[in-house]
């Protein structure tokens, strides 16, 4: 059985969801290294947010390649790790855009030949934090934050990719551990680690459990 410091830890959920921040506690309770997403030196998120049709492709690419790079440091350095959002995540904003209408299907054929290449090469998480948030309250966040490329996220694009983290989620779920989380419900970082402990060193597989916090 892992020890807590050899988890690979992956924090899943939608734009806002707190990912950064409960990742960077966990790593500080855990004693784990913290792998954050690339938003701040993303050469494309601005162009993809002011022409989402045009940039949709590339940006997908990009992410994919940077996400594949972080996500096998991970595994090189060995002792596990925490990371702020999943390669697998990716796909799920790949196949809403194709619903949308803002990502052709051909693109779509080929952004996903190439994440299954990538899979071969990949070890799985050995759990997925998921960040259960509303679309209403994933808009209020980002506002909130109020970061200029994110100035043009709509609800109707927000509602359309919690939907699609949804069936992500569930078909995720057997294969990989899953702890889903009630934004709404959710008290402390500390709560966090000691479910993980709970509920992944007691037990010889996790599929998927509900949480509550013990805190009033």
């Amino acid at each position: 059985m892992e020890r807590l410091q050899d988890l690979f830890i992956g924090i899943a959920g939608m734009i806002g969801a707190g990912k950064s921040t409960l990742a960077t506690r966990l790593g500080e309770l855990l004693h784990l290294p913290v792998y954050y997403e690339p938003v701040a030196d993303n050469d494309y998120l601005a162009d993809f947010y002011r022409d989402t049709a045009r940039y949709a492709f590339p940006t997908q690419i990009y992410l994919l390649n940077r996400r594949f790079a972080q996500h096998q440091e991970i595994i090189w350095r060995g002792g596990g790790g925490v990371q702020d959002r999943t390669i697998y995540e990716d796909a799920v904003f790949a196949k809403m855009l194709v619903d949308l209408g803002l990502l052709e299907e051909r693109d779509y054929q080929t952004y996903l030949a190439l994440f299954r290449h990538m899979s071969n090469f990949m070890c799985r998480p050995s759990v997925i934090i998921y960040l259960d948030v509303r679309p209403e309250r994933s808009l209020e966040r980002v506002r909130m934050r109020s970061r200029d490329v994110e100035s043009g996220i709509t609800l109707a694009y927000l509602e359309a990719l919690y939907q699609e983290y949804g069936r992500f989620i569930n078909d995720i779920s057997r294969t990989i551990p899953v702890i889903r989380v009630d934004y709404d419900q959710f008290r402390s970082p500390e709560e966090m680690a000691a479910v993980i402990e709970r509920e992944y060193l007691d037990a010889s597989f996790l599929r998927q459990v509900g949480w509550r916090p013990t805190q009033p």
